[in-house]
């Protein structure tokens, strides 16, 4: 039985979203992982701007945003009537779900610039390391914020927000350790933790040959 096709790089946050998203969903694909300085033309050729994750589906439509693999495979999920798939998407909440699609916006249009510029200090010596990080906690703030009111980043059960957002949260605490256990955001690190340590993440991190050298695609729902 054919599947659809998932380009993904294993430590890129974006393809982390995309196959936890997918992973949530129990929708099943060919992972084909690459390494970004050796793009595969198949790939290219379905999504020219070159960057994973890339999902093919069977009919040959493309999907190369990472919230929208999330949202399609989910959504996909929840029209069969799956009450958990309709939780992480806050179906039955719209106001809640409102407040998770701003955080993600939030996330990726106002964290995620100051996060690679943190990550990439020495490319961008305009303001130093340091400089970089305090920007990137304005984000980690609100976040601190939200998870002093309950568990998760919109209520207290995980949603598509926490899925989504968690990825780049740990790569910014991956810059400096050290730095991070020090810390003032204890709420921020115990959720981080949780994510981290969760079978959903540990299933989606399995480390697999590239497909170029390989020539094999993997599932990633295999246990």
């Amino acid at each position: 039985m054919a599947y659809p096709i998932l380009y993904s790089f294993r430590r890129c946050p974006y393809a982390m979203r995309a196959r936890l998203g997918l992973f949530l969903a129990g929708q099943e694909v060919e992972l084909r992982e690459i390494v970004l300085k050796h793009k595969p033309e198949p790939m290219l050729a379905a999504s020219p701007k070159g960057t994973v994750p890339v999902l093919i589906l069977e009919d040959g439509s493309v999907i190369d945003e990472s919230l929208s693999i999330m949202l399609w495979a989910l959504s996909e999920k929840a029209k069969e009537g799956d009450e958990k798939t309709k939780a992480l998407l806050l179906t039955h909440e719209p106001g809640l779900q409102q407040a998770a699609m701003a955080l993600i916006e939030a996330n990726d249009n106002e964290f995620k610039p100051w996060l690679d510029k943190y990550k990439y200090a020495d490319r961008h010596p305009e303001q130093t390391q340091d400089e970089y990080r305090t920007q990137g906690e304005r984000f980690i703030t609100q976040l601190e914020a939200r998870l002093s009111q309950h568990d998760q980043l919109v209520s207290d059960l995980p949603s598509l927000a926490d899925y989504a957002i968690f990825p780049f949260v740990r790569q910014f605490a991956h810059v400096d350790k050290n730095w991070w256990q020090q810390s003032p955001y204890p709420k921020v690190r115990a959720w981080l933790a949780n994510h981290i340590d969760s079978p959903a993440f540990a299933a989606i991190m399995k480390k697999y040959p590239t497909w170029l050298d390989s020539g094999e695609s993997f599932s990633l729902l295999e246990n």
